[in-house]
């Protein structure tokens, strides 16, 4: 699904414009990315978590010529599904009747 789906979709369930509901989107996000930003955790029960995993600096090898590399520290932004979504998406198939 395309962000241009995902706002006509959002849309057309809240009963508003595509405008309206890309609106609505950009500032579902803006927050999303703030609270981050900040380091805080969100937690959308049903759906999952927000939150940043921070890397320490390593050093590494270069593979090919066995030189080192240093790897600087960073931030990532990662996505914990919920038991509800997990459920959701490992429910068993159902079989066609005979």
């Amino acid at each position: 699904m395309t962000k241009a789906e995902f706002v006509e979709s959002l849309a057309s369930s809240l009963g508003q414009t595509k405008s309206e509901g890309e609106r609505a989107l950009e500032a579902v996000v803006e927050v999303i990315k703030k609270a981050l930003e900040r380091g805080e955790k969100i937690d959308l029960r049903g759906l999952g978590i927000f939150k940043v995993r921070e890397s320490k600096a390593r050093t590494a090898r270069n593979p090919r010529t066995g030189e080192p590399i240093a790897i600087p520290a960073k931030k990532a932004a990662i996505f914990k599904p919920g038991k509800e979504l997990s459920a959701l998406l490992n429910k068993p198939a159902e079989t066609p009747a005979p």
